[in-house]
């Protein structure tokens, strides 16, 4: 019997080459951060590449995200009223959850079907490969909190 190959995993920094990003430690440290982070705005990215690596400016930031958002490594949430957004989740068609009062996002699989999960009534001629859903209301805490 031969040895089983198990597929390695890419490194951070061989993704961004493979997306034809020049790798940086600031480019390194914000993917990671927002791979691990749950729907993160930019001063929450901003503070969390800080911890990683030191100092680094918002414009490098908001410069870094618009690259990474660019080359399909991250994804960009603007849910209506709210600032915007990032994810490490790409290339699933899923959607999401907001709560209208403390504005917690959360992940929710495609509605049905196959990508992009819903037809649209006109498509005025355009081939449609993903729909982006936000579905509103309340979380559970704040539910519970406006019901007492």
């Amino acid at each position: 019997m031969g040895a089983v190959t198990v597929p390695r995993t890419p490194t951070t920094a061989e993704e961004l080459r493979g997306a034809g990003l020049r790798v940086t430690a600031a480019r390194v440290a914000l993917l990671d951060t927002v791979r691990h982070g749950d729907h993160l705005g930019v001063e929450a990215i901003a503070s969390g590449v800080r911890d990683r690596i030191g100092h680094i400016s918002l414009q490098a930031v908001y410069d870094a995200l618009d690259a990474l958002t660019a080359t399909g490594l991250v994804r960009r949430l603007e849910p209506a009223g709210s600032p915007a957004r990032f994810e490490g989740r790409v290339g699933d068609n899923h959607h999401h959850v907001v709560c209208r009062s403390c504005g917690v996002v959360n992940d929710v699989a495609c509605a049905v079907g196959e990508a992009p999960c819903l037809s649209a009534s006109d498509d005025h001629g355009y081939s449609i490969d993903e729909a982006e859903v936000f579905y509103w209301g309340l979380c559970p805490g704040c539910s519970t909190a406006s019901s007492a």
